[in-house]
């Protein structure tokens, strides 16, 4: 298997968060209930790409918006993943 070199656009993320938020309709406020915060700066410092969910809180995320992980986040770099024998570079 080749090596993986990939990072975590969180700005971007953050952004992708934000519009999928928006687009089905969802709050700030629904999301820190969802998530059980107290408050809502964790989600703000999400959309503003200052920090990222943890894993926990992504599969939240992803729950609500109907969607996976991996279209949640913004990745900067290659990925390699292998199928069987079939070998597939996402760029």
């Amino acid at each position: 298997m080749e090596p993986m070199y990939l990072s975590i656009r969180t700005k971007e993320t953050g952004q992708k968060i934000k519009k999928l938020l928006m687009e089905q309709g969802y709050t700030v406020r629904d999301i820190q209930d969802a998530c059980g915060f107290e408050n809502p700066q964790a989600i703000y410092k999400w959309i503003s790409g200052r920090s990222l969910p943890s894993l926990d809180n992504f599969v939240i995320l992803s729950k609500i918006l109907h969607t996976s992980i991996e279209d949640i986040l913004v990745i900067d770099g290659d990925i390699v993943r292998l199928w069987g024998d079939f070998k597939l570079t996402v760029q």
